[in-house]
């Protein structure tokens, strides 16, 4: 199953084009408008201006946001002590990757699971297969990008991707 997956992130009919991150953020926060309602969770984005544009897949690089996203939500579930909030954030890091991380004010994940919650099959969830993170990792790596787990102080989690730069961006 893992293999087909991955054959299909690398061999499938994928289009690869220069895309702005900040737009396919838009584009999944109108996606996910009617799930944030109905579990009472507030998207906040801050998005940097003018970032250069990247090569990617646009529906593949939205499945990543939008399963990030989703499993933001499942984790602020059974928050009812504190505000529901998840936070997009996109920016440049020093080497010359454009990164995107969502960040959720969740139950968190055990320290001794964040090395392996993007493995494939591996789950938290009671009814998950473990396979949604193990997915997004195959279509960063897929982008020449890598996705990591951010430890954070306070509750939730933090899952943050970068993507090298579209070569004409580069130049």
């Amino acid at each position: 199953m893992i293999r087909s997956i991955r054959a299909l992130a690398k061999k499938g009919e994928i289009e690869m084009v220069p895309l702005d991150i900040n737009q396919v953020v838009r584009d999944v926060s109108a996606l996910v408008t009617r799930e944030l309602v109905s579990h009472q969770v507030t998207l906040r984005s801050e998005l940097a201006s003018a970032l250069p544009r990247v090569l990617g897949d646009r529906i593949q690089l939205q499945q990543v946001i939008i399963n990030l996203v989703m499993n933001g939500i499942e984790a602020m579930d059974a928050v009812t002590d504190r505000p529901r909030e998840l936070l997009i954030q996109s920016s440049t890091d020093d080497l010359g990757y454009v990164q995107l991380s969502v960040t959720d004010c969740g139950v968190g994940i055990a320290e001794n699971d964040a090395d392996r919650v993007l493995d494939p099959f591996f789950t938290t969830k009671s009814s998950g297969l473990g396979m949604g993170l193990s997915i997004c990792r195959s279509i960063v790596e897929v982008h020449g990008g890598r996705i990591s787990v951010v430890q954070k102080n306070g509750p939730g989690a933090t899952f943050q991707f970068a993507l090298p730069l579209h070569k004409e961006a580069i130049s």
